[in-house]
């Protein structure tokens, strides 16, 4: 089920089903770990001795956010019950308080008072066991807690701070099913503290005047000890809780607008949704650099484990996206995160928990029993690729200078050591963490990589070291030609394997990732085999049904929904592989009009999005619903770099500025590319 509306701020993560009832609580890191387990926490209304849960059928919904913020815009309607609710959340953008804003209308044209309940299924630290939940009279809120992390729930009626009454007791123990079937009366016991395995449901009364509405505010406090949240509580009494959303909702705004970038060339819905691609994107970022891939606890039922780690490859290409967006701080703390996980041998291994340790990995140390590493190499080279585009944009010569041999000397050195006789990577596993070879994508990122390296080496005055990267880069690129490309199909190997007598057995399936070969700078977008091989992937990778899209790869196994028509529908349609099609298009244009060609592949990825805006990995191929995680962080990183790689071509093109600050970058190399023709 996808999370339609996460809201957070790079400590507190707090994300939504589609029924608008809360699945996930991350903090003090986002994605780890995660206080609900993914068990519902669920909000109910009574009116007139009749109730609701907001999942009930019997509700109408529509979960959106405010425009170009990270505040929601949630409306609920029950006729039944003759009420109307907008409902706004938002995580405070400095503390790791979440806020829920509450405006109930009546609809029956008489004066009633309302009950609004909401329930809370925690697990404090991933684990039920020696929870406590209490009421407490100095905070008028109830606490739950274990060791040193403390969660206050409290609220304010439009009258008085606190909350108007409380139930506390067991979950899942017996016959217990929560505290929440104590709301469905209309009334709660109050009982003030249970322990254990406990669950907790609060009540806040609005009273309403006929056809009138009224407002409520609920709050989460979040922190490590009593006294943390017994302060932070002060602090929504002192500023009041509309005012901290208030500000939240100006910072946001402030922050996803501040270039002044111009969309004109765009449709509009375009533009939104790069905008809040851009902000849905934060919210899946740690503030100690980690990105994390998706945080949607629901995939655990599937997998038996969450996406909720930071690979190096898409926290990678995540970063270049917030590099072209100018969120320049977020793009370092990466890669400072980077240079603190990155292991003695100077290549990263399969993911990490945003704390920085290992995390869990399905790559083997042995296969075999021959000792293998388990990595996949296009994870260390994309780092050294994105941190050379950051540079190029920003030009933190300080900062690059501290990180310049953990992130950029050792890992080339290593990469140009773990080569084969051919001058090509050594076996590692593929992007899709599927097979183990010599894969294509892996191919490019690596030449990126080096030749990433020996700009910077070339900087630094190394101009020896300069001298051996690009050697290296060039000595890849001709063994990828010689040993992967195929004359007589007219397109590249997926992936190599080599064999006892020197030479390579092919795999010659199509495979989106090919894009790699102009994105990283192996090949121009615009040379003859880089053209054939990606109409193949076009004519053979597109979804011939209504809803479109490319497919990973020919037949696509990953949550396969079509297994008989792969002519047809090959895979299911993946929001990374369409825009990387329209990347290919905005690479290779010469004109406006040939830049258009990519505009139908942005036009569907926004006719994919939730009317949140929210973009999952991939989708139904027959209705187009999300399948997988969602949000995916990729999907909504790939949107900013294929939106900005479009402003900034139709700005080459026309020699109209795009406002975006990557313009500069090329500029520059533009310029350097001169000097050197001379």
């Amino acid at each position: 089920m996808p999370r339609n509306i996460p809201v957070g701020n790079g400590e507190l993560l707090v994300t939504f089903d589609d029924l608008y009832r809360i699945r996930d609580l991350y903090w003090p890191h986002v994605g780890m770990p995660n206080h609900t387990v993914g068990h519902v926490q669920r909000f109910g209304v009574w009116a007139d001795g009749e109730f609701a849960w907001v999942e009930s059928g019997e509700w109408t919904r529509s979960l959106r956010y405010k425009p170009d913020t990270l505040v929601t815009e949630v409306r609920l309607r029950n006729d039944r019950l003759g009420i109307e609710l907008t409902c706004q959340d938002a995580v405070d953008y400095w503390s790791p308080v979440y806020f829920r804003r509450i405006t109930a209308t009546d609809l029956r044209g008489r004066p009633r008072e309302l009950r609004l309940f909401f329930h809370h299924d925690l697990s404090v630290n991933e684990s039920p066991v020696g929870d406590t939940v209490n009421w407490d009279p100095n905070t008028g809120g109830l606490i739950h807690y274990k060791n040193d992390c403390y969660v206050l729930i409290n609220g304010f009626d439009g009258r008085n701070y606190g909350i108007d009454t409380w139930a506390t007791g067991a979950k899942r123990i017996g016959d217990a099913e929560g505290t929440w079937r104590d709301a469905e009366d209309g009334m709660l016991s109050q009982n003030a503290i249970a322990q254990g395995s406990v669950d907790s449901t609060i009540g806040l009364k609005v009273s309403l005047r006929p056809n009138a509405s009224a407002t409520a505010h609920y709050w989460i406090a979040i922190g490590r000890s009593y006294n943390a949240v017994v302060d932070l509580n002060r602090k929504v009494h002192e500023k009041s809780p509309q005012r901290m959303m208030d500000r939240t909702e100006a910072y946001w705004r402030w922050w996803a607008t501040k270039e002044p970038i111009d969309f004109s060339p765009l449709p509009e819905p375009i533009r939104d949704l790069y905008v809040r691609s851009e902000l849905i994107l934060r919210t899946q970022i740690d503030n100690g650099g980690a990105i994390l891939a998706a945080n949607d606890s629901d995939i655990t039922h599937f997998a038996g484990d969450t996406y909720s780690y930071c690979w190096p490859r898409d926290g990678a290409l995540v970063a270049q996206s917030l590099v072209l967006a100018g969120q320049g701080e977020l793009s370092r703390a990466f890669f400072r995160f980077c240079e603190r996980v990155l292991g003695k041998d100077a290549f990263f291994l399969h993911k990490y928990n945003p704390t920085g340790t290992l995390a869990s990995s399905w790559h083997p140390w042995a296969l075999e029993g021959r000792r293998i590493l388990p990595i996949q190499q296009d994870e260390t080279a994309l780092v050294l690729w994105a941190l050379r585009r950051h540079f190029e944009v920003f030009r933190d010569v300080e900062f690059i200078k501290n990180v310049y041999n953990r992130l950029v000397v050792d890992p080339a050195t290593w990469i140009l050591e773990y080569r084969d006789h051919h001058g090509l990577p050594l076996p590692s596993w593929d992007l899709w963490e599927e097979r183990r070879g010599i894969h294509l994508f892996t191919v490019a990122a690596t030449i990126g990589a080096l030749q990433a390296a020996a700009a910077f080496a070339q900087d630094m005055g190394a101009f020896d070291r300069a001298a051996e990267f690009s050697e290296g880069a060039e000595r890849m690129k001709g063994a990828m030609i010689r040993h992967m490309w195929q004359p007589e199909l007219q397109r590249f190997a997926r992936m190599a394997t080599p064999l006892e007598d020197g030479t390579y057995r092919l795999d010659m399936t199509l495979d989106a990732s090919a894009y790699g070969l102009f994105a990283f700078g192996a090949l121009p977008a615009d040379d003859p085999r880089v053209v054939a091989h990606m109409e193949a992937i076009r004519d053979r990778l597109w979804v011939k049904t209504s809803i479109g899209g490319m497919a990973r790869y020919e037949n696509d196994y990953y949550h396969q929904i079509e297994h008989q028509n792969l002519s047809e529908i090959p895979g299911n349609p993946w929001i990374i592989c369409t825009l990387w099609l329209a990347q290919w298009h905005i690479a290779k244009a010469t004109t406006v009009e040939e830049l258009r060609e990519a505009l139908p592949y942005l036009e569907w990825t926004q006719a994919r999005a939730l009317p949140s805006g929210v973009l999952a990995e991939q989708v139904n191929p027959y209705d187009g619903r999300p399948i997988s995680v969602s949000p995916l962080t990729w999907s909504h990183a790939t949107v900013v770099t294929t939106v900005t790689e479009y402003l900034l071509k139709h700005a080459a093109l026309t020699g109209i500025s795009s406002g975006c600050l990557a313009e500069l970058s090329l500029s520059r190399l533009a310029q350097r590319a001169e000097k050197a023709g001379r």
